[in-house]
């Protein structure tokens, strides 16, 4: 898969995950009322959503690329994604934060790393043109839910 492509299915999934957040798609879940929605865990773009035997390896996730190396074989390494300059992982903010504060670090990271990624993408864009593959299911999660809610 070329760079551009890349970059475009992840800005999409990041613009999703936005939305989806400002949606208050991280409120409590239908499918496990009891507990707190987990962060990209019970979202539509997971790999696994809302398939407890969770048959698809993190490995195949495009949010991987954002986890520190030394923990990309951690059992749900997306929890250890760096959301605050300091350091501050969405792990710490279940362990030690609230959801109000998590969510803020989340919106946070999710805008800058679109902003990021716009920014080298226009780079990319006046090199190379090219369009998103459809193939991932947690692609075609996020185009169903794009679709649905007009993101941009």
């Amino acid at each position: 898969m070329n760079e551009t492509v890349e970059t475009n299915g992840i800005l999409e999934l990041l613009r999703f995950e936005l939305k989806f957040l400002e949606d208050g798609g991280y409120g409590r879940s239908p499918h496990a009322p009891q507990r707190p929605s987990l962060v990209f865990e019970d979202s539509p773009s997971c790999l696994n959503f809302d398939d407890p035997a969770r048959p698809h390896p993190c490995s195949e996730c495009m949010l991987l690329r954002f986890v520190p190396a030394e923990h990309q074989q951690k059992e749900t390494p997306c929890r250890l994604i760096p959301l605050t300059a300091d350091g501050k992982t969405i792990d710490h903010f279940y362990r030690s934060g609230s959801q109000v504060e998590l969510e803020a670090a989340l919106a946070g990271w999710l805008r800058r790393e679109i902003e990021r990624l716009e920014s080298d993408s226009q780079g990319a864009a006046s090199r190379e043109s090219a369009s998103v593959a459809p193939g991932s299911s947690s692609r075609q999660a996020v185009r169903k839910y794009v679709g649905m809610h007009d993101v941009k």
